[in-house]
């Protein structure tokens, strides 16, 4: 397998989008949180995982943008192009990784070498992009073999991966983050010494997730070779009218034919892996492109795919861009699995005495929400995501509707400075300042050994009448704030003394300072 990656893709991409110079540092942010850079900003001290504010500490002149997983495939197409432009069976793994099969084209351009020389030369002038190749048996081991720029000889993936550190077992979109934490603490330092694991003690102790993770340190394929061919009316074609000319009007269609066709499979108790998404356009031109997933595709990952690639055609440069709407459209189970089926609720609203929610009532509120964001676009409609992270606002990301709801970051892990449970129940979007009072109406802070300066008597909100603090605990420092200049941060839970017949509130507040603290309430718990 030949990969051909291009570097920090998502921080390439939002750059190009916003015509910065190739020297400017670029960070891309989820929840707070850097998930790409380039290189420009890691010499300024950015990494990935760094929470904004600190990124933007070491680099002050860090270029912010939030990831788009559209903007991020809509500018991948033109090197998807390129590569197809040499190489035929081009799979499109996520923007910025694409993996082609190496054997026919080495031998027809004279040698791995010569194509891969071809490839670069042609990425960088058809793309103006800079990308890496890496040669190896398997597609995780190839992704790995690219990003240190190496050919692995074939039946040498094992050695080659051995030394390397577990926690590229993590890569974009695997989730083994718990998984290689739990290595980690194991003592299991590299991918060698995972591997060596005799492959029942890892089934027993990691389950499945474990023993695929294990296969691929071994240097083996992620799935076995010996893969079942679709029947050919597995294909699900669909025709527009009026022909499909933008790319809402796409993501709105895709919903209803990824549900059918994943449906169509799990019928024959499969579940696709790569994908083949297929066009005609009104003019009679051909359009097409594969996407391959490590994990069987859901229908939601099915449509992203299709509203992606729709990004990619109608919306490239001019040149490469259709002329004309998409008439046909044919999705295609190129590479399929055993599939793992959906377990419906036991019980349903339908029958008396029901509890959850019946197929029928979730299927129309999904087709709401779908035809709601066909109106107002993907982010009319969000869902929650309760992320890892040390305050009550940062853990929240909302996603749109229909797109994976993965947590980037594990909520479980150990977090210096995180409150303690319970989380408030509401988190105000914009804190609230208030003061806080001793016995002697002198104003408390927070001193440099994280303490209060006097206990907390009484609260007054945005200048409103003081009440009374009966009970207090805290204070937390903010995680990192020793590093940091200014006053000393912290948070407290206080508990107001109720009023009238109203019964005790508890709220969370923030202290900065010691002399003059500046106080803000930021949550309330029920």
């Amino acid at each position: 397998m030949l990969v051909l990656w291009c570097p920090d893709w998502p921080a390439v991409s939002a750059a190009a989008v916003n015509h910065l110079a190739a020297d400017h540092p670029v960070g891309v942010f989820t929840a707070n949180r850097v998930v790409a850079c380039n290189a420009v900003a890691r010499r300024g001290g950015v990494r990935r995982g760094m929470r904004r504010r600190d990124a933007q500490s070491n680099c002050p002149e860090l270029a912010v943008f939030a990831a788009d997983d559209g903007r991020d495939a809509r500018l991948f197409e033109d090197v998807a192009r390129a590569v197809e432009g040499l190489v035929v069976g081009v799979e499109v793994v996520r923007p910025g990784l694409v993996a082609v099969p190496v054997d026919g084209a080495a031998r027809y351009f004279g040698g791995e070498h010569a194509l891969v020389e071809r490839l670069l030369d042609q990425v960088s002038a058809a793309a103006g992009v800079e990308c890496q190749v890496g040669i190896a048996d398997g597609l995780f081991a190839a992704t790995l073999a690219a990003r240190l720029g190496t050919f692995v000889e074939p039946g040498r993936a094992a050695d080659f991966l051995a030394p390397l550190p577990v926690t590229e077992l993590d890569q974009p979109g695997a989730e083994r983050a718990e998984l290689v934490d739990l290595l980690r603490r194991l003592g299991l330092k590299t991918l060698g010494a995972f591997a060596a694991l005799p492959e029942r003690d890892v089934a027993n102790r990691f389950g499945a997730a474990g023993l695929l993770a294990h296969r691929l340190a071994r240097g083996h394929s992620e799935r076995p070779p010996l893969r079942r061919r679709p029947p050919p009316d597995l294909a699900l074609a669909e025709e527009f009218d009026p022909v499909v000319e933008r790319v809402d009007v796409a993501a709105f269609l895709a919903k209803d034919l990824a549900t059918r066709f994943c449906a169509a499979l799990a019928g024959h108790g499969l579940a696709c892996t790569r994908l083949g998404i297929y066009a005609v356009t009104e003019e009679g031109e051909h359009l097409g492109r594969a996407w391959r997933c490590a994990e069987p595709l859901t229908p939601a990952g099915v449509a992203d795919r299709v509203r992606w690639q729709f990004e990619g055609w109608l919306r490239a440069a001019s040149g490469q861009r259709p002329t004309s709407g998409v008439v046909r459209l044919r999705l295609e189970p190129e590479e399929v699995v055993e599939g793992r089926s959906l377990q419906l609720d036991l019980w349903r609203n339908g029958g008396k005495g029901g509890s959850g929610g019946s197929g029928d009532e979730d299927e129309r509120a999904a087709r709401a929400f779908v035809r709601v964001q066909g109106l107002l676009g993907p982010e009319g409609v969000l869902t929650p995501v309760l992320d890892g992270g040390r305050d009550p606002a940062g853990r929240v990301r909302l996603v749109p509707w229909g797109d994976p709801r993965e947590r980037t970051t594990p909520p479980d892990a150990t977090w210096p400075g995180r409150l303690p449970s319970p989380s408030p129940a509401t988190v105000l979007a914009r804190p609230v300042p208030a003061q806080v009072f001793d016995d002697d109406g002198r104003a408390v802070g927070v001193t440099a050994r994280d303490r209060m300066t006097s206990p907390p008597r009484r609260l007054s909100i945005a200048g409103g009448a003081g009440r009374e603090v009966v009970a207090w605990a805290g204070p937390w420092p903010l995680a990192g704030d020793r590093r940091q200049p200014g006053p000393r941060r912290a948070r407290l839970q206080l508990v107001l003394a109720g009023e009238g017949d109203e019964p005790p509130e508890a709220v969370l507040v923030h202290c900065a300072g010691t002399e003059n603290p500046l106080w803000t309430v930021e949550g309330v718990y029920d």
